[in-house]
C-alpha cells in the first residue's frame, strides 16, 4: 500500500550490526541470542533479525509463537527461543516450525510432548525456566528437579537449557541480582544431584550481560542494547552503542503567530514573542507522547533544537521555530541526529518518567519503516 504522509522511521541496519558485534566481543565466549520480540522493539523483525545474524548472533528470541512463525516464513533458520511457555493451542506449531520453547509448568510440558508424539517428530529441545526472584513466570526452585525429571520422562522431549531472568540488573544496587544468581546456582546444584546437567545455561538480559560477567554462562539474551538504547543511564557506555532508529517528519504547514497567542489543545503554550509555528504530520497515534511538549522536549530542524509547542495531538505536532527560516518540506527529526544535534529515545524516556524500551516499542505501525545500511 502506498503512503502519502511525509513521516517515517529510519532504521540503520549497520547500527544493529555494530551493536551486535560490540556486545559479542564483550561477552565472549558466551554466544549472543538477539531478542527480536515485539517486531524487534518496533524496528522491524525480519530485517533486524537478518542483520543480527549477519553480525554473528547465534539465535533469536521471541515472545510469541506467531513471532517465530513469521521469522520461519521469512526463511530464518537459526534457533528461535520462545521466551514464554506456549499455550497448548500453539504446541503443534512450535513442533512444526522447529521452535525452542521455554517451559515451567506440568501442563506446558505435557502439551508439547503430545504435539511431538502426534507429529511423529524427533525429540523437541526445551529450556526450563526457574523463577529466582522476578516472580513473573518460571517454576519455583523447589519444583525445578521435579519438572526436569518430567521432561526427561517424556521421550518426545529433551532438556536443552536452564534459564532465569533478572529483575533489577539495570539498577546500581547489585545485591538482589547476586542473590538471584545464588538461587540459580542452587537450582543447578539440585539438578546435578539428580543426575541432570542441561547443556545450555542463560540468565543475562542486556543489563546483565554488560554489568555481570559472572552471569553470561553459555548464552546472553540481548534486546534493548542491540538497538542502541542503553538499558539504564551509564550501562553500556563502554560499547559505543549506536541508536538504530530515527523518527522523522516533513514540515506540512508554516504559520506566523503573534506574541500572546496560545496554541494547540488546552492552549497551554503561549508565545512570548512573534514566532513561526510549524506543523508536523505526526502525533500521539504514532507514538509521540501527548504530554511530551509540556516537558520542554525539542525536535531538530535545520540542525537546530526547537521546542514542541503545546500538547501533541493525535495526528499532528506543533513546533515553535521562532525566527528560523523554515519551509514546507523541511525535515524535522524527532528522534535521531541532525548535524551536531541528537535526540535519543532515552531523552524522551527521562522526560516521560519511563524507559527507552517503551519509547521505541511505542512508535506505531502506521509509521512506515525505511531501512538503510
Amino acid at each position: 500500500m502506498s503512503t502519502y504522509r511525509p513521516t517515517w522511521v529510519e532504521i540503520d541496519l549497520d547500527a544493529i550490526r555494530h551493536n551486535v558485534a560490540s556486545i559479542r566481543e564483550l561477552v565472549e565466549p558466551a554466544a549472543m541470542l538477539a531478542v527480536v520480540k515485539a517486531d524487534a522493539y518496533g524496528h522491524g523483525v525480519v530485517p533486524v533479525a537478518k542483520a543480527a545474524i549477519d553480525a554473528g548472533a547465534a539465535a533469536l528470541g521471541v515472545a510469541l509463537v506467531e513471532e517465530g512463525v513469521r521469522l520461519r516464513d521469512a526463511g530464518v533458520d537459526v534457533p528461535i527461543l520462545v521466551l514464554s511457555e506456549p499455550a497448548a493451542a500453539g504446541a503443534a506449531e512450535v513442533v512444526a516450525r522447529g521452535l525452542t520453547p521455554v517451559v515451567y509448568t506440568d501442563a506446558g510440558i505435557d502439551s508439547l510432548a503430545k504435539a511431538v508424539a502426534d507429529a511423529g517428530s524427533a525429540p523437541l529441545g526445551v529450556h526450563l525456566k526457574v523463577d529466582t526472584g522476578m516472580h513473573r513466570v518460571g517454576c519455583s526452585g523447589e519444583d525445578v528437579v521435579r519438572l526436569a525429571e518430567r521432561i526427561r520422562d517424556h521421550p518426545e522431549l529433551k532438556l536443552d537449557g536452564l534459564c532465569t531472568h533478572f529483575a533489577v540488573a539495570d539498577e546500581p544496587d547489585r545485591s538482589y541480582t547476586l542473590a538471584q544468581l545464588d538461587r540459580f546456582a542452587a537450582a543447578r546444584a539440585a539438578l546435578a544431584a539428580a543426575g541432570i546437567d542441561p547443556p545450555i545455561l542463560h540468565a543475562a538480559n542486556s543489563a546483565g550481560a554488560i554489568s555481570y560477567p559472572e552471569a553470561r554462562f553459555h548464552v546472553v539474551r540481548v534486546g534493548i542494547a542491540m538497538y542502541g538504547v542503553h538499558p539504564a543511564p551509564g550501562v553500556g557506555d563502554e560499547l559505543d552503542l549506536r541508536p538504530a532508529m530515527a523518527l522523522r517528519s516533513r514540515v506540512a504547514h508554516v504559520k506566523r503567530v503573534a506574541a500572546g497567542e496560545r496554541v494547540s489543545y488546552g492552549l497551554r503554550y503561549e508565545l512570548a514573542q512573534d514566532a513561526t509555528i510549524v506543523t508536523l504530520p505526526i502525533g500521539y497515534a504514532d507514538g509521540v507522547p501527548r504530554n511530551l511538549g509540556a516537558t520542554g522536549a525539542e525536535v531538530l530542524i535545520r540542525g537546530r533544537r526547537v521546542p514542541i509547542a503545546g500538547t501533541v495531538t493525535m495526528d499532528q505536532v506543533l513546533v515553535d521555530v521562532g525566527d528560523l527560516e523554515v519551509e514546507v518540506g523541511d525535515i524535522a527529526t524527532l528522534l535521531g541526529t541532525d548535524g551536531d544535534e541528537q535526540v535519543r529515545a532515552e531523552d524522551w524516556a527521562t522526560r516521560m518518567g519511563t524507559i527507552g524500551y517503551e519509547i521505541v516499542c511505542g512508535i506505531g505501525p502506521r509509521v512506515p519503516r525505511e531501512y538503510i545500511g
